[in-house]
C-alpha cells in the first residue's frame, strides 16, 4: 500500500482552497525526497565505508538467450529480473553493485569480465536446464514444449583456474548456506557422471560445483561465482521462479551470502 499518495488523496477530497492544494504539493514532493534518500543512504554508506563492489552479470543476452523455460520463456528474462533484484539487495546492505549486461547486448563472455574490471567481486546470475535426454514433450498453450520435472534447485560454480579461488569458493559456500538457510535446497545433479556433467562438489552441502572452464569465471579478474537459481524446465519450479516474491527472498539470500564473505576495504 502507497501510504504517502493515499495521504495526498485524502487531502486532496478535503482541499478547499489554493493554499491547502499548495501544502499538498509540497507533501507530495517531500514524500518523493524521502524515498530517494532511502535509496542514495545505502549507497552512500558503501562509499564512505570503503564496501567491496560487486558486478551483477546478467546471463546471456536477447540474441543468445540461453535456455529455454517449460512455458516457452526465455532464460535471459528471468536471469534480468533476478539480477535487477540482487543487485536492489545489496545495495539496501550497503554494498556497491553494479549490473553487467543489462541491455542485453552483450553477447561475447570476455566482454562481461571486462565490464566488471575494477569490481571485488562478480556474480553471473543464471537459472538452469538440464541434460537433452531428460527432456520429455508437452502441450502447452497449442505448442509443444521440452521439459522435466526430474530435478530442481539451486547450483553454484567456480572455477580453479580464477586467481581468486579461495574468495571465491568461501563466497559461493555464503550464498549457497544463506539459500539454505531461505528454504531454497540444492539441485546436485550436476554432479552426475553423465555426459555434460561431473562437476566436482566444492561444497557438496551447500550445492558448490567446480566449473573450471566457464569464461566468466576463469577470466574474472575478481573471485567470482555463476548462480543457477532454479531448473526452469521445471514445470513447478518455472512458475515458482517467476514469482516476485520468491526472486526477492533469493535475492535477499544471495546478498547475505556475498556480503557476509566481502569484507569492507579500507
Amino acid at each position: 500500500m502507497n501510504l504517502n499518495r493515499n495521504y495526498t488523496l485524502a487531502l486532496r477530497e478535503l482541499a478547499g482552497n489554493g493554499a491547502l492544494t499548495h501544502n499538498i504539493a509540497m507533501v507530495d514532493v517531500l514524500s518523493c525526497s524521502i524515498r530517494m534518500l532511502a535509496l542514495l543512504v545505502p549507497m552512500l554508506a558503501a562509499s564512505v565505508a570503503g564496501a567491496a563492489t560487486v558486478a551483477v552479470d546478467v546471463g546471456h543476452s536477447r540474441e543468445l538467450p540461453g535456455a529455454m523455460s517449460a512455458r516457452g520463456r526465455a532464460e535471459f528474462d528471468f536471469n534480468l529480473e533476478l539480477a535487477a533484484d540482487i543487485d536492489a539487495a545489496l545495495r539496501l546492505r550497503g554494498v556497491a553493485s553494479r549490473l553487467v549486461g543489462a541491455d542485453g547486448d552483450m553477447v561475447r563472455l570476455t566482454a562481461r569480465t571486462r565490464a566488471a574490471g575494477g569490481t571485488d567481486f562478480l556474480l553471473s546470475v543464471h537459472h538452469d536446464s538440464v541434460q537433452p535426454h531428460y527432456l520429455e514433450d508437452w502441450e502447452y498453450a497449442g505448442e509443444t514444449r521440452r521439459y522435466s520435472d526430474r530435478f530442481s534447485g539451486f547450483s553454484l560454480f567456480v572455477s580453479r583456474k580464477n586467481a581468486g579461488l579461495a574468495r571465491s569458493r568461501r563466497c559461493a559456500s555464503a550464498i549457497g548456506a544463506a539459500l539454505r538457510s531461505a528454504g531454497f535446497v540444492p539441485s546436485l545433479y550436476h554432479a552426475e557422471r553423465i555426459a555434460g556433467e561431473s562437476k566436482p562438489f566444492a561444497d557438496r552441502e551447500n550445492g558448490v560445483h567446480y566449473f573450471d572452464n566457464l569464461v566468466v569465471l576463469k577470466k574474472a579478474a575478481s573471485p567470482a561465482v555463476l548462480l543457477e537459481a532454479g531448473v526452469i524446465v521445471n514445470r513447478t519450479e518455472e512458475l515458482e521462479m517467476a514469482q516476485p516474491a520468491t526472486r526477492q527472498r533469493i535475492a535477499s539470500a544471495v546478498a547475505e551470502g556475498i556480503s557476509s564473505c566481502l569484507p569492507a576495504k579500507r
